[in-house]
C-alpha cells in the first residue's frame, strides 16, 4: 500500500447521492481475478454512451476535471453491494481521495460513506474524508466558482486545505488505526509484519513451554 502524508491534487465533483457500488463498477466488469484494469471502467453506465463514447453530459468528462485526484460526492456513497472493485477503480482512474458529507436531519443521520465501501477504502489505501453537509456545500460552490480547483491534504494535521484566495482549511476526523496505516502504508500484512519481533518471541516461548526445548 502506498504511504499517504501530504498530497495535493486537483479536485474532481460528483454531486449524487446515495451512488452505490453497481453504479461505480458495474457487475459485468467483476469477472477478472486481476487487481488491474478496472480505471477505464469507472461509473461507465454515466461516464459513456451506448455506443461507447464518453458521455458529454456527464460531469467527470469535463476538460476542468481531467486528471482529478480528490473525488468530491454526496452522502452514502458507496453504498449497495460489497465489492473491493469498486474501490480499485476509483483508484485505477487517478484518485487518492474521496471526500463525502455526513447528513444529519431530524434527528436522522445518513452516512457519509457506506460501512463496508469505507472498510474497503482503508484496507486499499484509499482516503476517506468525512466532512459536514454545510461544508461539502461549500466546496462545491467553490469548485463551481474557480475552474481547477486544487486542494492540499495533510494527514498528520487532519487538514483539506482548498487553495483558493484566501486559503479555505476544513478539519476531518479520522480512526488513529487507520491514520497510521495510511501514514505508513500498511495493508493487514503489513500491519502484522510490524509485530514481527513480538510474534517471533512469543513462538520461541510458547514451543520452549510445551516441548521444553
Amino acid at each position: 500500500m502506498k504511504p499517504f502524508e501530504n498530497f495535493t491534487g486537483l479536485i474532481g465533483v460528483l454531486d449524487r447521492a446515495n451512488v452505490d457500488t453497481d453504479q461505480i463498477i458495474p457487475k459485468q466488469f467483476l469477472k477478472s481475478i486481476q487487481r488491474t484494469g478496472f480505471g477505464k471502467d469507472l461509473f461507465y453506465d454515466w461516464r459513456y454512451l451506448t455506443d461507447g463514447k464518453p458521455n458529454p453530459d456527464f460531469p467527470l468528462n469535463q476538460n476542468r476535471f481531467r486528471g482529478s485526484s480528490i473525488l468530491v460526492v454526496r452522502n452514502n456513497f458507496g453504498c449497495g453491494s460489497s465489492r473491493e472493485h469498486a474501490v480499485w477503480a476509483i483508484q485505477q482512474d487517478g484518485y487518492r481521495a474521496v471526500v463525502a458529507p455526513r447528513v444529519e436531519r431530524q434527528g436522522n443521520v445518513v452516512p457519509a460513506f457506506a460501512d463496508i465501501f469505507k472498510n474497503n477504502c482503508s484496507k486499499n489505501g484509499l482516503l476517506t474524508i468525512e466532512l459536514s453537509e454545510h461544508e461539502v456545500d461549500r466546496i462545491f460552490d467553490l469548485v463551481n466558482q474557480t475552474p481547477g480547483l486544487r486542494a492540499s491534504i495533510d494527514l498528520k494535521q487532519q487538514t483539506l486545505v482548498l487553495e483558493t484566495s484566501p486559503k479555505v482549511t476544513f478539519k476531518f476526523e479520522i480512526d488513529s488505526a487507520v491514520k497510521e496505516r495510511f501514514i505508513h502504508g500498511h495493508d493487514d500484512i503489513g500491519m502484522t509484519l510490524t509485530y514481527e519481533s513480538q510474534i517471533k518471541e512469543f513462538e520461541t516461548k510458547h514451543h520452549t513451554q510445551r516441548y521444553g526445548t
